[in-house]
């Protein structure tokens, strides 16, 4: 079997209550993926920022999708992940056989590397990077048992390395914390669909082409170029429900993604075509270029894996 085969069932979207990881919820849902609403914020007024769980599940119940909440804080060091997952399947009664880590720590932009503190520091590796290792160590197991499965690990512009000198002024700095995350979360990306391509478990990591409008984006970089949160919910779909040797081991970035597989936007309830950002409308001279280089088979040189 390949991951060519059938869609996700059963997606865990984490941070779904507000802004990307909604919109992705919503776009799973209309395609017929049940899908397990993850996040801090049960209710709306319960958290600092608008939305919460219960709206994000009334929406795609509204639609006509299948959603249930689970209000957890993910970057609790004492969260049982595991059994998260064990109480997500019994409650849908099946595998959870799509992954998408969206949440994220505060990105403590305004605070510069030499003045960024240890709690901070640990509090940003938990959420962002340790919580989502311990979710896909959770669900390889039901992967394999399945089949199938697909990891997406959403990651961040800021993942890019600042070049210079001479240093181009950015607002958000040089963004040291959440963007040395972001990298390290590319890196688990590649370095794990390596190791799971024989259990046909795709893994990729998803950014923005551009800033994606949220509340809190909006707030950090009011004014900058953005894209909608269609785009990035279609392109998270893409990867979490195509062939696994044409997606998995990709740290991808939303347009040039969406117009490499010539792939619809859809509306988040999957009744219509996104208008103004279709593939044929995308400017192509602002794609952002990938800032890996891989190694390719055979670059290694002769006798470098060789045992002493």
């Amino acid at each position: 079997m390949t991951t060519q085969d059938h869609k996700p069932g059963l997606a865990l979207v984490s941070g779904a209550s507000r802004g990307i990881g909604r919109a992705i919820a919503r776009r799973f849902a209309a395609e017929g993926i049940a899908v397990a609403a993850v996040s801090r914020t049960m209710r709306a007024g319960d958290g600092a920022l608008q939305g919460s769980l219960e709206e994000t599940v009334e929406l795609i119940s509204s639609d006509g999708g299948n959603a249930a909440a689970f209000a957890v804080d993910l970057g609790n060091p004492e969260l049982d992940r595991a059994a998260l997952i064990a109480e997500i399947e019994e409650r849908f009664g099946r595998r959870v056989d799509a992954l998408v880590n969206n949440v994220a720590a505060a990105r403590r932009y305004d605070t510069l590397f030499a003045d960024m503190s240890r709690e901070w520091f640990q509090d940003s590796v938990e959420t962002n990077l340790w919580n989502t290792w311990d979710l896909m160590k959770a669900v390889i197991p039901g992967m394999r048992e399945s089949g199938a499965g697909w990891i997406v690990n959403i990651s961040s512009r800021q993942a890019g390395p600042r070049v210079g000198p001479p240093f181009a002024f950015h607002p958000l700095a040089g963004s040291v914390l959440y963007g040395g995350t972001k990298a390290m979360l590319d890196r688990i990306s590649t370095g794990s669909a390596m190791e799971l391509y024989e259990d046909n478990i795709a893994v990729s990591s998803l950014a923005p082409n551009r800033g994606v409008a949220t509340e809190h984006a909006a707030g950090a970089v009011p004014g900058w170029p953005s894209e909608p949160e269609d785009t990035m919910a279609e392109a998270a779909l893409l990867l979490a429900s195509s062939n696994l040797e044409r997606i998995t081991g990709r740290v991808a970035y939303s347009l040039p993604l969406l117009k490499e597989f010539g792939r619809p936007v859809q509306s988040l309830d999957g009744t219509g075509l996104l208008e103004g950002w279709q593939p044929a409308d995308f400017d192509e001279e602002t794609f952002l270029l990938p800032y890996l280089n891989f190694n390719p088979p055979g670059a290694v040189p002769e006798g470098l894996l060789e045992k002493d």
